[in-house]
């Protein structure tokens, strides 16, 4: 019996090494493994986030794009209405001039071409405004 009880602490040695060893090969495995899950979270908020801020700046591309033509045609519209006017005054004070070359002391239309050249300057001050609000 003697035999049996010096090979019993000998064995429980070995497996104690062993099942220290396999303990801490265990932890490491799970130690690695959280680690690993840590990294690819990370990796993988931050490709969201490129994703997000990539598509984000296309939207906003486009939105910029559809307001500056939005923006052109009003001036375009605006500026044609302002030429418009402008040739309008033209011709009433062309037409003004000649009246007053042409009264006599019978008619007085010239306060009628002044009023009317009165309201079209009003009326290209207004559209002056909206052009230098738009800019």
């Amino acid at each position: 019996m003697q035999p049996l009880a010096e090979s019993t602490p000998i064995h429980s040695r070995s497996s104690s090494a062993r099942s220290r060893s396999s303990v801490k090969w265990f932890l490491l495995f799970w130690i690695l493994m959280i680690g690993l899950g840590f990294y690819a979270v990370y990796s993988y908020t931050n490709h969201l986030k490129e994703q997000v801020l990539s598509e984000l700046g296309t939207q906003s591309q486009q939105q910029l794009t559809v307001l500056k033509t939005d923006y052109e045609s009003r001036i375009d519209v605006l500026s044609q209405q302002v030429k418009d006017l402008q040739n309008t005054v033209q011709t009433f004070n062309e037409l003004l001039t000649f009246t007053k070359d042409n009264a006599s002391n019978k008619t007085d239309n010239s306060n009628k071409l002044y009023t009317q050249l009165n309201e079209v300057r009003k009326q290209l001050a207004a559209l002056q405004k909206e052009m230098d609000l738009l800019k």
